[in-house]
């Protein structure tokens, strides 16, 4: 673990490698789990400005489960997620030609239509970022349907903190990017 500013980050994003291998898991990590992605209040509003424009790319089933439960859901823990449809799918899901699931909110930011990409969980992901008063833990989630991602990061010898570089710029900022890059210089160098 090392600091940068007001984060706690896991030497992991630096050593593990990782690149999605869409091709291979299907974009299991939409579908499968326990819970929604993870929502930050302040996506609220933009979730909220963004809908109109994105539930015409949403499955019937998707669109059901937000009318049910709304845009959003808070957890036991008070945390916001995205609703599930039938406690698997995150409503927000639709899929490729190939089968494989995709983001309906992205699909409509890649379109140009919207100019929000996804909640950022979904955008940092593997990486998981848990807020606490003081700063952020930035940690990387391990989770055996992204094994092939991992296989994959390995051949292209890509870390994951390269892997998601526009998100975590995104979350924290150009100049906490650059810390990081110098930071994993550093302990690649050992």
């Amino acid at each position: 673990m090392f600091q940068l500013g007001k984060t706690i980050v896991s030497e992991d994003i630096v050593d593990k490698e990782f690149v999605c291998n869409i091709s291979a898991c299907k974009g299991a990590c939409c579908i499968d789990g326990e819970a929604g992605a993870p929502i930050e209040a302040s996506e609220i509003q933009t979730l909220k400005e963004v809908y109109p424009v994105v539930k015409p790319y949403l499955r019937p089933e998707g669109i059901a489960a937000i009318e049910a439960q709304g845009l959003y859901t808070e957890n036991e823990e008070g945390d916001l997620e995205t609703p599930l449809i039938d406690g698997a799918d995150c409503a927000y899901v639709i899929f490729d030609a190939k089968g494989a699931a995709m983001c309906a909110i992205e699909e409509a930011y890649n379109q140009g239509m919207i100019n929000w990409k996804k909640p950022i969980s979904c955008h940092l992901y593997p990486v998981r970022v848990q807020e606490y008063t003081e700063f952020a833990a930035v940690n990387y989630h391990k989770w055996d349907i992204c094994d092939d991602a991992c296989t994959l990061g390995k051949e292209l010898q890509v870390p994951v903190y390269k892997f998601v570089k526009d998100a975590l710029i995104r979350k924290f900022g150009e100049d906490w990017y650059l810390e990081l890059e110098k930071v994993a210089a550093t302990l690649q160098k050992k």
